[in-house]
């Protein structure tokens, strides 16, 4: 039997956007610029743009199937989504989890109104910059660009409710910030799939960290399920991937399969018996391994890596799985971020070693 041919070496979000490259270099002073008044908006995305294609260039280098746009153009996972809406405002900086980022926290000032896309028109760039490079051998028709969301829940419970009458002070309740993020998000779904997605990851870090509102979070995936069924009904290709890290998520194994998405994206870091968990229940539809951890500088050991995907994939359904960090990349040096991206080709090529032993 074939180990490797549903296993796709894929990317979980973001990637440094400061470095020591002449492109990462050239983002730190437009940025730098930009607060000065001695640069442009335009200038900014004259080098945004650069960056991304840099970005894209080395997954593909590294070796992966799916990649993203590395989050090029995201100052943070809330505020980037939440700051293109109309009535909410960006205020003061808060701790985004257990990591040493902040993220600019939102702050409802009104019933939130979208304007435009928040992220279709960077998914086309990015599939536009992916389908500028040559393909690598053997990898003809099965790159992917993946965009990625901030989910609902999430979002809702990092921004706050402004007390006050009338429309601001209702968004002080969680389930009322929550459903609106989750309705605007669903109609992002569309655009996406117009352009070509047919793969969207929802990242939900906050789900597993505050279990005790799961009724909440589980209640706002409804729009984004129902605009993904609307797609498929028109029969377009669209999966809806939900990841969870930054905490343990063994305990909620089997509430996640459970939830109405197509694939679930763990994090192993945080959870050392979820490994055995996976190999003895298995799972009804096909999972994201975070096998590499996304914020540790230190590489796995390759044929570690491979000994556990061995175990695991042969109980996840039709042997489909998506090997990746456990988090975006965003938090480790340029140099060390690739190197683990290049670790998950060497995953692969254990794999297929041991299945011609």
């Amino acid at each position: 039997m074939s180990t490797t041919p549903g296993l796709h070496l894929s990317s979980t979000g973001s990637y440094p956007r400061i470095g020591d490259s002449p492109e990462l270099q050239a983002l730190r002073r437009t940025i730098a610029g930009l607060d000065r008044g001695e640069r442009s908006h335009a200038d900014l995305l004259d080098v945004q743009n650069e960056v991304t294609r840099h970005v894209i260039a080395e997954q593909v280098k590294a070796g992966l199937d799916v990649v993203t746009d590395g989050l090029i153009r995201w100052y943070d996972p809330i505020s980037h989504l939440a700051g293109k809406l109309d009535n909410i405002e960006i205020k003061g900086l808060v701790r985004f989890f257990d990591t040493d980022t902040y993220f600019r926290q939102p702050v409802f000032v009104g019933a939130p109104v979208k304007r435009g896309h928040l992220v279709a028109g960077d998914y086309n760039f990015a599939r536009n910059a992916l389908g500028h490079l040559p393909t690598p051998q053997g990898k003809a028709g099965k790159l992917s660009v993946k965009p990625v969301l901030t989910g609902p829940y999430t979002l809702g419970k990092l921004s706050l409710g402004e007390p006050g009458n009338g429309s601001a002070g209702t968004f002080t309740d969680l389930e009322k910030r929550v459903q609106a993020y989750a309705e605007i998000l669903a109609t992002e779904l569309d655009p996406l799939s117009q352009a070509g997605a047919e793969l969207v990851q929802i990242d939900e870090p906050a789900a597993i960290k505050y279990p005790n509102d799961w009724k909440i979070f589980e209640a706002s995936l409804t729009p984004l399920v129902q605009a993904r069924n609307k797609i498929v009904k028109s029969e377009r290709k669209l999966e809806l991937a939900l990841y969870v890290y930054f905490h343990d998520c063994a305990p909620l194994y089997e509430k996640l399969l459970a939830l109405p998405v197509d694939v679930v994206g763990l994090d192993f870091t945080y959870s050392p018996t979820l490994v055995d968990i996976v190999a003895s229940k298995g799972s009804p539809k096909p999972l994201a391994l975070g096998l590499i951890h996304g914020r540790n500088t230190r590489l796995e050991d390759p044929a570690q890596i491979a000994r556990q995907v061995e175990r695991m994939l042969p109980k996840i359904k039709g042997e489909r799985a998506f090997l990746g960090p456990s988090s975006g990349l965003e938090y480790l040096p340029t140099d060390q971020a690739f190197a683990k991206l290049e670790l998950l080709s060497k995953v692969r090529a254990e794999l297929q070693g041991r299945e011609h032993q």
